[in-house]
């Protein structure tokens, strides 16, 4: 077993009270500086660049402007005197060091040969051209034709010889960048284009994944024949029988806790608080809905509980048929509420203690009396007239635990806790010992004799109707049954691959579901043992791709698993663990292997049938951050956080591979690429808001002349800067906000992955700011990729740290209800809320 799943024996599930905030703000602002570091040295490099570019440009117009007109000459001497530049000598260093783009040359020889030719049409473009200057977006004739424009007016200086037309640009700022995106020549008139909304719409269709690694007391079983459980903002609903997915949406942050109603069809479901787009705390409440319906019945606490729900913290009353629910908040103090469920008005509050608490619950026979445990505590509280009194459990001559995970009252009323020294302890009230507690002490509740029953930690504890109880075991990865007195019947282990069990749920007599610290949730049975009806990533997912021809798709996460998943069957194919984990991958046109690209610089080629190896490279030491095969499978580019793109020849339907060549220009890491229609051509992004455009097959070489792609089709579109995409970004963005983009394969829209959690739907192509959308919710974390499937009929896409991967279907307009409700609605497999336009 690998340490991470040891480790869960020793610490708590609830890691809200082992990282400060302080360190967390440290963290971010540690962050923010390197970005910004980063993005100073490649406005140096790219001020540099250009400036280079500048010199070889200016003894080219010299030459042409001497040859047709010597007195153009001498005006070319007295610009190029003034700004500091003779042949082949660059700036001074200290106005590079400006990190500005010194196009000042060029814009200076322009100036002086249009004041010979019409110094009034001069004036009205520099009057223009300031008027301008505020927006977003401007404007602006190219260089590359501003340079021909000079040329051919110099040889008179009243007249013009040939005529050249000014091509027009779009100019968009990230973080006072200027980007320069140019108009494609089917664009005649760009002010009167008009953005929509697109025809097509999502659907969530599937959530693939469970929150069992930090999340407890998760998985329960309705009488619908239905698993409930969550995962990041979705609340999923399961029929194993079936194989049908509901979808409860209300959420708008990630799920933390459920709790199910004694009649076993309301559930309550508590979220955490999080933060807006703007970095302001949202407010967490918790929902209380019916599983029949899923129509959202009571919202309690909004704005309440601070942080949100802790984990395990939701609890129905039982001896008065679910009048009451038990909260607790995520706060320092762990703050312990009681509400009227029916009117939603809270009842009594009390602050339990500033160390972790993992399980809450009425006393079945009494709602007036509440349990709560955690870390290295056990506390029974009894509610009289609003208020709360505290009687701490008296460990006496039995080691303490670091951890009480768990616990349950047996038909007795007895209260078995579970910890993380694997002992089951029995808790009776008894008159308290007065030579140990001294005079004047009232009765306690105090252990009567510890159980061993697991081999590292208890993670939870199921009472039975025949009075049995069931346990599950952390390092030990046993499920054992207990006969009323605590007397072991059975057990089996879980194999090693799910890892430990977390909590367990009873189907029938002989069947039950187990998830686990693996996010995991399997159904069996002791006699026929357990298979896995619910599989999930354990960590931060960026890598995704699509099958050129078959519905299926891979993923891969900092858990080094990659996935290969079915979108008919809704289930995993097969999972293999590397030795580094992967960022990104794609398949071969000939769709018969896979290629991933890992963190060291490392990619491998993957059989998809036999899963070996059949192919590995390294390309530097740093992370590899994309991976595109050509459409005609002749070629493969691998972008690295070197800062250069890396061209292979392949061949043998992409079975052998060579180096062709390297792409070198970059100033920054490389974020994403696409090649164009003929495989001859590669757009690329990078992350100092680059875009470059080069000819792989004459040699890898850079196209310094970016107007001249500005007609390319490109066989892919995931690029997030690009003059067909720049709608899809807000005023004000950092380049940071989108994380990912996908035009579907009929080229109708593009899907965006942002980093508040959403994926928008634009219509395609969208350049024109403000373009509208249709916005999704359901990822608890940053968007990380989107992707659609080889005919268009679904995208997919996967949130980071919630390791959750979501399956929409895309539809014709006219399905669905408005927007509005997505947040306060839900959605099922076969129909889902219609999110608004944003």
């Amino acid at each position: 077993m690998d340490s991470s799943t040891n480790s869960l024996d020793d610490v708590s599930a609830d890691g809200s009270t082992d990282f400060p905030d302080r360190s967390s703000s440290m963290e971010v602002r540690l962050q923010a500086q390197e970005d910004e570091i980063t993005l100073l040295k490649s406005s140096l490099a790219d001020a540099l660049r250009r400036i280079r570019m500048h010199d070889q440009l200016l003894p080219i117009l010299k030459q042409q402007l001497i040859a047709v007109n010597p007195s153009a000459a001498r005006v070319l001497n007295q610009v190029c005197y003034s700004d500091g530049f003779t042949s082949g000598r660059k700036l001074s260093s200290s106005s590079a060091n400006d990190g500005i783009y010194h196009a000042a040359t060029a814009a200076r020889v322009r100036r002086n040969s249009e004041k010979l030719a019409n110094p009034e049409r001069q004036r009205k473009r520099l009057d223009k051209k300031a008027a301008s200057s505020a927006n977003l977006l401007t404007r602006s004739p190219s260089l590359e034709s501003r340079a021909k424009e000079l040329i051919a007016s110099a040889g008179s200086p009243g007249s013009r010889r040939g005529t050249y037309s000014q091509e027009q640009s779009i100019k968009m700022f990230i973080r006072g960048r200027p980007i320069t995106m140019y108009v494609p020549s089917n664009i005649q008139n760009y002010d009167n284009l008009k953005m929509e909304l697109p025809s097509e719409r999502l659907e969530l269709d599937w959530v693939y994944g469970y929150r069992g690694r930090d999340c407890r007391a998760n998985l329960f079983f309705l009488p619908s024949g239905e698993a409930v459980y969550f995962i990041a903002c979705v609340i999923v609903l399961y029929h194993i029988k079936n194989r049908m997915q509901r979808h409860y949406r209300k959420h708008t942050d990630s799920v933390r806790c459920l709790a199910v109603h004694p009649d076993n069809v309301r559930v309550a479901s508590g979220q955490t608080a999080g933060v807006d787009k703007d970095g302001k705390p949202m407010q967490a409440c918790v929902h209380i809905w019916d599983s029949t319906t899923l129509v959202t019945l009571q919202q309690i606490g909004l704005g309440t509980f601070q942080r949100g729900v802790g984990m395990g913290s939701l609890a129905f009353s039982i001896a008065d048929s679910g009048t009451f629910l038990c909260v607790i908040d995520d706060s320092n103090e762990h703050i312990l509420s009681v509400w009227d469920c029916t009117k939603g008005t809270k009842h009594a509050e009390i602050k339990t203690t500033n160390e972790a608490v993992f399980d809450v619950d009425f006393n079945p026979s009494d709602s007036n009396n509440i349990i709560t445990c955690g870390k290295s505590h056990v506390y029974f509280w009894t509610l009289s007239a609003g208020q709360f009194t505290k009687k701490q459990g008296i460990f006496g001559k039995y080691k303490k635990p670091k951890f009480i995970h768990c616990f349950v009252f047996s038909l007795t009323g007895d209260v078995l806790t579970g910890d993380s020294e694997g002992n089951i302890l029995p808790w009776v009230k008894s008159a308290a010992d007065t030579k140990t507690l001294g005079k004047g002490a009232k009765e306690t509740y105090q252990i009567v004799r510890p159980i061993k029953a697991h081999e590292g930690s208890v993670f939870t504890l199921c009472i039975l109707k025949c009075g049995a109880l069931l346990s599950g075991g952390g390092k030990d990865r046993k499920i054992i049954r207990w006969s009323a007195d605590l007397a072991p019947e059975r057990e089996c282990e879980i194999p090693e691959k799910f890892g430990a069990v977390r909590t367990v749920a009873v189907v029938d007599d002989e069947g039950l579901l187990v998830g686990t610290t693996r996010n995991a949730i399997l159904r069996g049975s002791f006699s026929d043992g357990f298979v896995a009806i619910v599989q999930g990533h354990l960590d931060e997912m960026w890598g995704l791709a699509t099958h050129p021809s078959q519905n299926i798709f891979l993923s891969c996460s900092h858990d080094r698993q990659v996935c290969l998943w079915n979108t008919e069957e809704h289930n995993l194919d097969w999972c293999i663990t590397l030795e580094e984990y992967g960022l990104c991958a794609d398949f071969c046109p000939s769709g018969s292997v896979v290629s991933v690209g890992l963190s060291t610089g490392r990619w491998v080629v993957l059989d998809l049938v036999t899963k070996e190896v059949i192919s590995e490279f390294i390309d530097g030491n740093e992370q590899l951050s994309v991976m595109r095969y050509s459409p005609d499978g002749r070629f493969l580019a691998v972008g690295s956080h070197d800062n250069f793109i890396y061209i292979y020849s392949v061949t043998e339907s992409g079975r052998r591979y060579s180096r062709f060549g390297r792409c070198n220009g970059h100033s920054s890491f490389i974020t994403h690429l696409d090649w164009s229609k003929d495989s001859c051509y590669i757009v690329s992004n990078s992350g100092d808001y680059e875009i470059l455009y080069w000819d792989i097959a004459g040699g890898c070489k850079l196209l310094r002349n970016r107007f001249e792609s500005k007609d390319r089709e490109w066989a892919s579109f995931t690029c997030v800067l690009g003059f067909h995409v720049i709608g899809v970004w807000l005023e004000g963005s950092d380049g940071t906000d989108i994380n990912a983009l996908c035009r579907s394969h009929n080229e109708r829209v593009v899907a965006v992955a942002d980093d508040f959690c959403k994926v928008h739907l634009f219509q395609y192509p969208c350049p024109k700011p403000k373009a509208p959308s249709y916005k999704y919710e359901g990822h608890g974390s940053h968007v990380t990729n989107v992707c659609f499937t080889h005919n268009d009929s679904h995208l997919l896409s996967i949130g980071g740290k919630d390791t959750c991967i979501l399956q929409w279907k895309m539809t014709r307009g006219g399905v669905g209800e408005s927007r509005e409700t997505l947040a306060s609605a839900s959605s099922t497999s076969t129909s889902s809320p219609e999110p608004p336009a944003s």
